[in-house]
């Protein structure tokens, strides 16, 4: 984990379809690497952002037929460098439930899938300002955890919602990941309450970098998403942040020495203890 790696995060507004998404996403990427990026992260949704379900449905492709998912393998071929697909949202292939997989998927230098990540906790809630969200109708939660090896350390994967569970990232630092991707599609209004709070608190918690791209703005199927992407250090300070819901690279040079030595400073990844449960 020594050394300084070259990021960035790429702010999104995708459209409804994946070709749209990938026509959206490509030239951001590029620009990224054209930056001096080595390791280049999207947020959630990246080939497509589509919450009626029936018009999702239209569009649904499996993961190996989805063309920005394939466009995206290729152009991290051609770039030579590893991207994140914070998420695609692709058929999940199991039997009997129609519904998709919101899939994060780790891509090397020479455009092969190394990791794969279903978000694990969907978002299901009735917000104050009367918006509802019912992602369970649409997306099949995952069921495992997921740690990756990347040149520069372990990289823990999650995706949005998966922010409000502390256990998950400890467990990803404690299983070695010295960065955590959080790519997102946060809506407005908890964006503007609990975004950067959250994040800055998984990072402190688990002495990791927490990457966190985001979609920002008002989308095609009429939801409105945050944006401001942020680069969090392991000591919980901000090291990079879009002021913004626009798409846009945002970039970051990360010390991955600084992971070791605020884990070495605040040791409480070793300290757990058992205790009687809550009664």
């Amino acid at each position: 984990m020594a050394g300084a790696l070259d990021i960035a995060l790429v702010q999104t507004r995708t459209p409804a379809t994946a070709q749209a998404g990938l026509d959206h996403v490509a030239p951001l990427i590029r620009e990224a690497a054209a930056g001096g990026a080595k390791f280049v992260l999207t947020p959630e949704g990246t080939n497509l952002l589509e919450q009626r379900r029936d018009r999702r449905a239209a569009v649904l492709s499996s993961e190996d037929q989805d063309v920005a998912v394939l466009g995206l393998r290729r152009l991290a071929a051609e770039l030579g460098v590893w991207l994140l697909i914070g998420s695609a949202i692709v058929r999940s292939g199991r039997e009997g439930d129609d519904r998709a997989a919101n899939r994060s998927l780790l891509i090397d230098d020479k455009g092969a899938v190394v990791a794969r990540y279903d978000k694990l906790h969907v978002f299901d809630v009735d917000l104050p300002n009367g918006e509802r969200y019912r992602e369970s109708a649409t997306v099949r939660p995952g069921d495992g955890a997921a740690v990756a090896d990347t040149p520069w350390g372990r990289l823990g994967l999650t995706i949005c919602y998966d922010i409000r569970f502390p256990h998950l990232h400890r467990q990803l630092a404690q299983a070695g990941a010295s960065m955590i991707a959080v790519p997102a599609a946060f809506t407005a209004p908890t964006g503007e309450a609990h975004w950067e709070t959250l994040l800055r608190a998984r990072a402190i918690e688990t002495g990791a970098f927490v990457l966190a791209p985001a979609q920002g703005g008002l989308h095609e199927d009429g939801r409105r998403t945050w944006g401001r992407s942020t680069v969090v250090g392991p000591w919980g300070e901000i090291i990079a942040r879009a002021d913004h819901d626009q798409p846009c690279v945002l970039h970051a040079k990360l010390d991955m020495e600084a992971v070791a030595k605020a884990r070495a400073a605040i040791p409480s990844l070793t300290h757990d203890r058992d205790f009687a449960p809550v009664r």
